[in-house]
């Protein structure tokens, strides 16, 4: 009797066990993106904090919108709760990924309804999305919370150092750190210049990123470039890229604080994703100041300043490069031939004056950013190899909104934001998806439209899209040359 009861007792316990352990919340406190935010406070991460008294929002009006989450390691899922509020999903999908490019469907419907939505899916992938294609609402997309079940993940790593602070004050220190620093490990300067070449391809994990901080004192100086250096950028074999900072392959940093300057390039993040540059200051660089490349994706500039770029390639001085030319993916198109720097978000930063190129170039290829909160100042701007405009993008569906914009000579300016349509190959609808919303624009009685939107007949089936709560002033012509959407 006694062994019935044990095989009874274990045949009942298993299933439990197996059941407890596939319905595992992935998700809470895990990185989060979106396509849009609809202002502060309305962030992606408020859909995993595990609290449903705050909320993700997109922007307004606008299809399509996004919101991903980043599980650390490739995990088996099987359930997804969305916990919508009143701005539902109508038609959306769930979808996973390896390595937040490719993207595999794992549910979708057209008739979404609201509420909670609780779902039992069958995927396997490091990123989850909502990928939503129409709204319920005539608002946008918002989530209390958007829960990720099942197993694998990352937990985070108990082994990690996380906590302990590197104090360097030598720019051999500091070189020493770059190479050895570990998850979790904090970089800090003190005061004083740091003169070499200063790159790190150590790998921060979104659990445990790596910090480099610093007073506006610190200030990085790179004096090269120096040695021959190879037909695509790499770092090794004895040459010094001129970089003010490298990351390469070294995803999920925080870079707070410090001063970039004189320097051939500013920062410069190659295949580094989730990196964040908070409250930097770059200035007096030959080519341009900071450059999302070779699929940094999911990152973010905020509440930094930029000036005096393109001191010696005055057409090559952008302030922030998001992505790369498709002249130039045969180096830097590490994602099917593709520079997929997606989803960077550029935010409350000071650009200007005496920036010589675009104060924001978005490439060709690269998707759903968000460009908001920013101050640009035109003066300065040099006209060579096209730099006539606050801002080009020849990417897709990104949001322009809330920035603020002033020109005065000197300097070549002809509109405020731009859109061009490079043909690419791979193929993309590049310039096309973008909305503008609330932003000033100032065009000192030089600049023809604040807004110019190229071609409307290459955008037919994802239009741009102009909202009538931009403004301008002191414009030769007007708004936009293309009707204004309420």
């Amino acid at each position: 009797m006694k062994k019935a009861i044990i095989v009874l007792a274990i045949g009942l316990l298993l299933p439990a066990t197996n059941a407890v352990a596939a319905d595992t919340l992935l998700s809470q406190g895990k990185p989060a993106t979106s396509s849009s935010i609809e202002g502060s406070g309305f962030e992606a991460s408020r859909a995993v904090d595990g609290n449903t008294g705050s909320r993700w929002a997109s922007v307004e009006g606008h299809d399509p919108e996004s919101l991903t989450v980043d599980l650390g390691s490739t995990a088996t899922i099987n359930r997804v709760k969305l916990t919508w509020e009143a701005a539902y999903g109508k038609s959306y999908k769930i979808q996973t990924s390896p390595n937040g490019t490719t993207w595999t469907d794992i549910y979708s419907t057209t008739t979404g309804n609201g509420a909670i939505d609780d779902l039992t899916v069958s995927g396997s992938g490091r990123y989850v999305r909502m990928y939503g294609t129409a709204r319920g609402t005539t608002y946008g997309y918002s989530l209390w919370e958007f829960e990720v079940y099942g197993t694998g993940g990352d937990p985070g790593d108990p082994g990690d150092p996380g906590g302990s602070v590197i104090d360097v004050s030598t720019s051999a220190q500091l070189v020493a750190a770059l190479g050895n620093v570990q998850p979790g490990q904090t970089i800090r300067l003190a005061s004083g210049e740091y003169h070499g070449a200063f790159l790190s391809q150590r790998a921060g994990t979104a659990s445990a990123p790596i910090t480099l901080t610093g007073p506006a004192s610190a200030v990085l100086v790179n004096d090269g470039p120096s040695g021959t250096a190879p037909s695509c950028p790499v770092p090794g074999g004895g040459w010094d890229s001129g970089y003010g900072l490298w990351l390469y392959g070294a995803p999920y940093w925080n870079l707070t604080g410090f001063t970039v300057k004189d320097s051939k390039k500013g920062i410069v993040l190659d295949n580094s994703h989730h990196v964040t540059l908070d409250g930097v200051y770059v200035h007096h660089v030959d080519d341009e100041a900071v450059h999302f490349r070779r699929s940094s994706a999911d990152g973010v500039i905020k509440n930094s300043k930029i000036t005096h770029t393109g001191l010696v390639q005055p057409g090559y001085g952008e302030a922030v490069y998001l992505g790369s030319a498709n002249s130039n993916w045969a180096c830097h198109g590490n994602s099917g031939g593709v520079d997929r720097s997606d989803r960077v978000k550029v935010l409350n930063n000071q650009i200007g004056p005496n920036v010589a190129a675009e104060h924001v170039d978005v490439k060709e290829g690269t998707v759903g950013g968000l460009i908001q909160g920013n101050t640009f100042n035109g003066t300065g701007i040099s006209g060579q190899n096209s730099a006539d405009s606050w801002i080009d993008v020849k990417g897709i569906d990104y949001v322009i909104d809330g920035n603020t914009g002033t020109f005065a000579s000197p300097g070549t300016f002809v509109n405020g934001y731009e859109t061009h349509n490079p043909s690419t190959t791979p193929s993309f609808a590049n310039g096309c998806g973008t909305i503008w919303r609330n932003n000033k624009s100032d065009l000192g009685n030089v600049g023809q439209y604040a807004i110019k939107i190229t071609s409307t007949s290459k955008c037919t089936s994802n239009p741009n899209k102009v909202y009538a709560s931009n403004t301008v002033t002191n414009a030769k012509v007007g708004l936009t040359n293309v009707p204004v959407t309420p």
